[in-house]
């Protein structure tokens, strides 16, 4: 009998990464759910929530922008979960200054948002990486690019996942991304109506977080095993590419 597999979702305490950890666990996957210290509440809430569908679930606080955090995460959830299966690398935070102008960005604060968007995305992929390796078994790994006011940074990813999707997949591991669109999280409330105007998106349409956990469900399954290296754009039609 096949072990049940596990995932780790960073920034789990609410919005999308919510919603894909609860799919996942629906799925019938053991969750490692991680948020910064200041979500601890809302981040148990959401272990209880995993365990009340018959799934296993873990806490886990760390700041992704920090390797030794982002280490003892994986570590903490092999010692808890038994093993590592998919890494789900959802946390980000926005805004570098007002309404993300070049003529006020906040250059800490642009170094805080590359810290977290950027390095904290490389170091869930290094660190999943390296356990599903040693495992031998494969794995998902999967990325979120923003198209928000962090989109410098998030640009990013989508080279960084199609890099690292060639490099591991020798060892059957996929490595792909989503973008979301206008997502009705707390993210985006405090500043949606310049987020709108500046991607020219003329109607109230945003992205139900359900519609991205599905996705993420499907890229997640052994179904999905040659699906590597993209970013899928999930925004309504808003964009192609």
């Amino acid at each position: 009998m096949s072990p049940t597999r596990v995932a780790i979702v960073t920034g789990a305490a609410q919005g999308i990464g919510r919603s894909i950890a609860l799919r996942l666990a629906a799925d019938g996957l053991n969750v490692a759910v991680n948020d910064v210290e200041s979500q601890r509440q809302a981040l148990d809430a959401v272990v209880s929530e995993i365990q009340a569908k018959g799934r296993k679930a873990v806490a886990l606080t760390a700041d992704v922008s920090s390797e030794e955090d982002v280490k003892n995460m994986v570590e903490k959830t092999v010692e808890h979960l038994g093993r590592l299966d998919v890494m789900v690398a959802n946390a980000g935070i926005g805004g570098a200054g007002k309404g993300s102008s070049i003529l006020t960005v906040d250059m800490e604060q642009w170094h805080k948002l590359m810290g977290v968007n950027v390095d904290g995305v490389v170091l869930c992929y290094k660190y999943a990486a390296i356990q599903m390796v040693k495992q031998g078994e494969g794995g998902r790994i999967i990325g979120v690019k923003g198209i928000a006011p962090y989109c410098a940074s998030k640009f990013a990813v989508r080279g960084i996942t199609q890099s690292v999707a060639c490099e591991l997949v020798e060892h059957n591991i996929t490595v792909n991304a989503y973008a979301p669109g206008v997502v009705d999280t707390a993210i985006v409330k405090m500043g949606v109506q310049t987020l709108k105007n500046a991607l020219n998106i003329s109607n109230s349409r945003t992205v139900d977080k359900e519609a991205i956990a599905s996705w993420v469900s499907y890229i997640s399954s052994p179904e999905a095993s040659f699906i590597s290296g993209q970013t899928v754009i999930i925004d309504g039609g808003v964009q192609f590419d």
